[in-house]
């Protein structure tokens, strides 16, 4: 969320843009449409983001939790039939956009020389340590991305040996 956050020069992360602190930049160079067509780019870079989050890392399309179940409630078929999935994904993208809205109103703009030191002395180094502990976590017997860690055997995404080999054995030969 930090690193979206900076690449879409949001609030705290838009030195670039202190709107009191700075006269130049596209601020005052451009009016009209041209200001306009700025600031759609950067809330279409908004919404990119917060899509490509909800599917990499909230499960996409996919519920969290099944609201028929949990209410006790008969969901029609036109719910499971595809509208269930673009409700959960819309979802997941609107609470990413207001994490943004939350963001930007909850921290002050940081100083050129704070944002420095934050990168420098204080992201790089939680970037080290984390990479530290997930290559000791590999060579644990608890790593997720082991050949044995699939209740088939294989990795995840991979099909079995057997049923690649049955698959090849149906194939025409030519």
């Amino acid at each position: 969320m930090i690193s979206a956050t900076a690449e879409t020069n949001r609030h705290p992360f838009d030195v670039v843009e202190g709107e009191s602190e700075i006269v130049a930049g596209h601020m005052i160079e451009y009016s009209g449409m041209g200001f306009a067509l700025f600031f759609l780019g950067e809330y279409a870079n908004m919404i990119l983001l917060s899509a490509m989050a909800a599917v990499m890392f909230l499960g996409g399309w996919e519920a969290p939790i099944d609201l028929g179940l949990m209410l006790g409630w008969q969901t029609p078929a036109w719910w499971h039939d595809g509208l269930s999935s673009w409700f959960w994904l819309l979802a997941k993208i609107f609470g990413g956009l207001s994490m943004y809205i939350w963001i930007r109103a909850s921290f002050p703009r940081y100083r050129y020389d704070q944002i420095m030191r934050l990168g420098w002395k204080i992201f790089i180094p939680i970037t080290l340590a984390w990479l530290v502990v997930v290559a000791v976590w590999m060579q644990t017997p608890f790593n997720v991305f082991a050949a044995g860690a699939h209740p088939s055997g294989t990795p995840a995404g991979a099909a079995p040996l057997g049923q690649g080999a049955a698959l090849a054995a149906a194939l025409p030969r030519p």
